[in-house]
């Protein structure tokens, strides 16, 4: 069982159920904590033979859905972890990041990897206000 001051959002409809021992997201001393998550759709297909911009846009996607169900979203995101397998798609992924994100512009890193679960080509992680 959580902590008392840790709250455990219940898995959306549009988000799979973790694959491990984990949460989609935490909330806590005001705080949303968001997993890695990856490119994955609500009904659990791993799209890693998807192009880096499909695989993007659901990462996106399942951020979103993460922070909704934690009670939070995109306009309160405090920071974001982003992890790329190739750098070379950093143009990509700021294009479609910064769509996604609107006015929000919260800290951010992009860093590149040697390899991800499953072959993804990308995972990002957040915090946001709650």
């Amino acid at each position: 069982m959580p902590h008392p001051d840790i709250t455990i959002p219940a898995v959306p409809a549009d988000l799979a159920a973790p694959r491990g021992h984990y949460s989609h997201a935490v909330r806590a001393a005001g705080l949303v904590f968001v997993a890695g998550e990856l490119p994955v759709t609500a009904d659990g297909q791993l799209l890693n033979d998807a192009s880096f911009e499909e695989q993007a846009r659901q990462v996106l996607a399942n951020v979103r859905a993460a922070l909704h169900a934690a009670g939070s979203s995109v306009d309160k995101l405090l920071q974001v972890r982003v992890y790329v397998t190739d750098i070379d798609q950093w143009p990509a992924f700021n294009a479609l990041y910064a769509d996604w994100c609107g006015d929000a512009r919260p800290a951010r890193i992009v860093v590149p990897v040697p390899k991800l679960h499953y072959g993804f080509q990308l995972e990002i992680e957040a915090t946001a206000l709650a």
